[in-house]
């Protein structure tokens, strides 16, 4: 397996929000990160988070370029060996809290039989769905079979992190994954999915409900193999309106959650979905993962404690001066007050965001002290070992 091994330096703190404390790194001792990440999902009160980034492995990291440099990205995805250096890489250089797999949400659009591109310039599926017959074309595929790379790659990742840390498998919300399928890329507004979801809903329907069924023993390998908790990633249910939504991407959502959530934890993450909130919250996930648009506390405040909260530092923010990004973090922090809370950015990390900053981030965020009715707490006995 390719090594990148990063010594990581201590960042200097100073001049902190007045609600939260930073705790000494030199006097923790080491503590369970899976134990600490599946309290924040259960909503327990801690007095510190656990913290990740989606994206986190990818073009903001030298090591990670690297590997690219000289394997193309659908190989990384499909080479297990590669899929799990990748993945370990920000565990390594930063020190996060959970281990994302490196791979892709289009992956079961080709296993389920459409022509895949992926490249830099974005995903490219050049025979897209526009009709019953190409729905019906589409098979529902054997995980261990045509993908059994990313299972794999997760086996590989718990051997080598051991049973402490959680490693976290992830697929495309059926919704966000139909938009590719259907527009064939990524297009502003998605009209050709939408112009299909009007003129033919039922065969639309049909097309949700298979990708919910293929979905479905996709996540369960990626938990057969490992992994601590899922994620569905619904990043373009924004697109949608409520009512649309509610018939819709809602009830494809609901069918996956429901057979995982016995099993694992199952995070949801939405996107610009501040209008469909009340809405989302009925999918059944254990997690809500929200954008940078969403007020953590007042949403929290509608929804009450039974669902826990993922999120929500604008990831433009570690683009700024360490004191904006200090700020940030704490803030995100104070707003739930360690209730059922597990501290990421509203999106995926930004390939321009230099590695000291991702790496103030995490650490602000796992050495900041915080109490669940919002008072100052004395300064913690645990350290988060890389």
């Amino acid at each position: 397996m390719i090594s990148s091994l990063l010594n990581s330096r201590q960042a200097e703190y100073a001049d902190m929000a007045p609600l939260n404390q930073l705790t000494p790194p030199v006097e923790r001792a080491e503590i369970n990160r899976k134990d600490l990440f599946l309290r924040a999902c259960r909503g327990e009160a801690l007095n510190r988070v656990p913290v990740w980034m989606m994206r986190q492995a990818g073009r903001y990291l030298p090591e990670y370029r690297a590997i690219r440099a000289t394997h193309s990205f659908l190989e990384v995805c499909k080479t297990p060996d590669l899929a799990a250096e990748v993945s370990l890489q920000p565990f390594r250089i930063l020190g996060v809290d959970a281990i994302i797999v490196f791979s892709d949400i289009l992956i079961p659009a080709e296993a389920m039989g459409m022509h895949l591109e992926l490249n830099d310039a974005g995903p490219n599926l050049p025979s897209p769905i526009r009709s019953a017959a190409d729905v019906a074309n589409l098979r529902i595929f054997d995980p261990e079979m045509e993908t059994k790379f990313l299972p794999e790659a997760i086996r590989r990742i718990v051997k080598n992190v051991g049973a402490d840390v959680p490693v976290l498998g992830f697929a495309a919300a059926p919704w966000t994954l139909a938009c590719y399928m259907v527009e064939g890329k990524t297009k502003e507004g998605f009209s050709t999915v939408k112009s299909f979801l009007y003129h033919e809903p039922e065969t639309f329907r049909l097309l949700l409900n298979k990708i919910a069924q293929a979905t479905i023993p996709y996540l369960r390998a990626q938990i057969d193999a490992g992994a601590s908790a899922v994620q569905l990633f619904d990043t373009w249910c924004g697109e949608l309106n409520l009512e649309d939504y509610e018939n819709f991407a809602l009830p494809a959502v609901q069918q996956v959650v429901s057979d995982i959530a016995g099993k694992v934890p199952v995070i949801y993450y939405t996107k610009a979905s501040n209008h469909l909130m009340a809405a989302v919250a009925r999918s059944g996930a254990t997690v809500l993962s929200v954008d940078w648009r969403v007020d953590l506390a007042a949403l929290r405040k509608t929804l009450g404690p039974k669902i826990a909260l993922q999120g929500n530092v604008d990831p433009a923010v570690l683009l700024g001066p360490t004191g904006k990004i200090r700020g940030a973090t704490q803030s995100a922090l104070s707003a739930l007050n360690g209730i059922g809370h597990i501290l990421n950015l509203g999106h995926g990390i930004s390939k321009q965001t230099p590695v000291e900053n991702a790496r103030l981030f995490i650490e602000t965020g796992q050495q900041t002290v915080v109490g669940s009715a919002g008072k100052v707490n004395q300064p913690t006995s645990a350290t988060y070992s890389r």
